[in-house]
Parts: C-alpha cells; sequence; structure tokens
C-alpha cells in the first residue's frame, strides 16, 4: 500500500514533530509547578534526557507519546499500514531504548515515572483525573518505589 502523501510532503511532516516541550510535557509542567514543585527540563547528563527532572526527589519523569512508544492497549499506538516495515523496526528500536534508559535510571537508583500522552488528555478533560493522577504523582514522589507508569 502506498502513502497517500509524497515523499517530500510526508518528510515535512515528520520533520515537524518536536521531541522537546511538547503540548502534554508543557502541561504537566505547569500542573506540578501550580502544586510547589521545581523541575529540570530535558536534562542531558541523565539517562535518556527526562522530560523533567525533580532532583528534591530525585525522579525523572518521561511524558511519552503513546504512538511513538507503543502504549499497549492504547488507540493511539496505532501502526500505519504504508511502510509497515520501517515503521515496525522504528517501533521496536524505541521499545528497546526505552527499556536501556529505564535499567539505566534503576541502576543509577533513579526514580522514573512514564506519564502516557493519553493520561495527559484525559487529565485536560476531566478534573477529577487530573487530581488522581497528580495525587498518585505526588505520592510516588515521596515513597521509594522505582518506577511508575500512568
Amino acid at each position: 500500500m502506498s502513502d497517500i502523501k509524497s515523499k517530500e510532503s510526508r518528510s515535512r511532516n515528520m520533520s515537524a514533530i518536536k521531541n522537546k516541550n511538547t503540548k502534554p510535557e508543557i502541561y504537566l509542567r505547569q500542573q506540578l509547578f501550580r502544586l510547589g514543585f521545581r523541575y529540570r527540563n530535558n536534562v542531558p547528563y541523565l539517562p535518556g534526557h527526562p522530560d523533567i527532572y525533580l532532583a528534591k526527589y530525585n525522579t525523572a519523569v518521561f511524558v511519552n507519546g503513546c504512538f511513538w512508544h507503543r502504549h499497549k492497549g492504547c488507540k493511539f499506538a496505532y501502526t500505519p499500514k504504508s511502510n509497515v516495515a520501517f515503521w515496525e523496526k522504528k517501533f521496536r528500536n524505541n521499545i528497546e531504548r526505552d527499556a536501556v534508559v529505564k535499567n539505566e535510571l534503576k541502576k543509577a537508583h533513579i526514580k522514573c515515572v512514564i506519564v502516557w500522552e493519553c493520561t495527559i488528555k484525559s487529565m485536560q478533560k476531566d478534573d477529577q483525573i487530573r487530581k488522581e493522577v497528580l495525587k498518585s504523582l505526588v505520592e510516588f514522589f515521596c515513597e521509594n518505589d522505582l518506577y511508575l507508569e500512568m
């Protein structure tokens, strides 16, 4: 099956996708800041360059896109119908890299949180969900657990 867009048009679309300061990241940072949390963005010296790093709580937060990081069971984690081999390889590499980063953070005793894009979207639509997610994050920051995914 061929792509409905030209190669040049598809390339332009893909190059416009940001990997830093995405709308879901900005939203979560604003929510954390309102609660009094202070953090660093896109910390280059930590494995995986976390989107948010709370030094006080030794916690790295990643805001993962469901499509790119293959959120299991999520409607946003679909596979394009064209160029399937390329996409499967791309997704497999992303999943492997995520596992390596998670392992490196664990070895460094840095807590890790994955917040999925669909969770952020739900938070934006429903105030009760927003409160529950933020409550879970705050509790995690103060616990001894090393990993949380939401």
